[in-house]
């Protein structure tokens, strides 16, 4: 069985519409796939439409972006209650806050002497608005050679046009993730400064760690397969895939996810579920 929990869509900044990743999925022999779009869960319901045509089940997910001081931090969402309003109306603003950042990069871009069209950037997100689509501009204008020289030349953290995101705590992903029911875990846990935040967001309700990942090493996965236990906290896994020639560590379906990892993650889905309609009857 194949199994790829991290996954994403021209909802955010992937390449493929949710039907196309579905079938790029099932083409890979891809049985449960997640759909974890940023600050987005716009393709959930296309994406399992499509799901439920070809066989490829489909877990709706987010993927919220928070900032710290050393970073970025990812906070996985999975079974969240996407269609509730206030959660829509939460990342709707998560959405805005992006769009203008974007077009503050692009004003320091053009001070720099680069000159890139805030419209052309918006263009090429099809979806919600990123710093890759203004890499993907920067490229495109010959001011980089490649995505990666554009965040390091230009918008990353330490760059000369880079601007910082409204603010989200990962705490607060956490807790927002539990409030639409869902089960918040820590993306990628390797990147970094990432390790350290751990205590502090179990404190804040952190069920999971996401453990297998292309960019952990075997020792690095048996670290975060240790923690895990030590603190009970779930396990997930997935690719990161966000279409081919762009940020794709792994081919679609390629990362090994043991099958005990869904089962898992669904007998805490019903566990909420039971508890939730447990608690409305009271």
């Amino acid at each position: 069985m194949r199994i790829d929990l991290h996954t994403h869509t021209t909802a955010s900044d992937g390449l493929l519409s949710p039907e196309q990743l579905v079938e790029k999925a099932r083409q890979a022999g891809v049985q449960i796939l997640a759909v974890c779009d940023h600050d987005s869960t716009d393709s959930v319901d296309a994406a399992g439409a499509a799901g439920k045509r070809s066989g490829v089940e489909v877990i709706p997910a987010v993927e919220i972006n928070t900032d710290v001081d050393q970073g970025e931090v990812h906070v996985l969402g999975y079974f969240v209650d996407h269609r509730q309003d206030w959660l829509q109306e939460f990342l709707g603003k998560l959405r805005d806050g992006r769009v203008n950042r974007a077009r503050r990069m692009v004003e320091k871009l053009n001070a720099l002497g680069i000159k890139l069209d805030f419209a052309r950037v918006r263009a090429l997100a099809r979806g919600a608005i990123g710093r890759p689509h203004v890499a993907w501009a920067l490229v495109e204008a010959g001011a980089a050679k490649s995505v990666d020289e554009a965040f390091t030349r230009y918008i990353g953290r330490n760059g000369p046009a880079y601007v910082e995101r409204m603010t989200v705590l990962p705490e607060d992903a956490v807790r927002v993730i539990l409030k639409a029911n869902g089960i918040p875990v820590l993306a990628h846990p390797g990147w970094g400064f990432h390790e350290v935040m751990i205590p502090q967001l179990i404190a804040a309700g952190l069920e999971g760690l996401e453990v297998y990942y292309p960019d952990h090493t075997p020792a690095m996965q048996a670290h975060f397969l240790s923690l895990a236990n030590q603190h009970d906290l779930l396990v997930t896994g997935g690719t990161d895939y966000h279409g081919e020639g762009f940020a794709t560590r792994a081919a679609i379906g390629s990362q090994y996810v043991p099958p005990e990892v869904v089962e898992k993650l669904k007998e805490r889905y019903a566990d909420k579920r039971k508890a939730k309609a447990e608690g409305s009857r009271q």
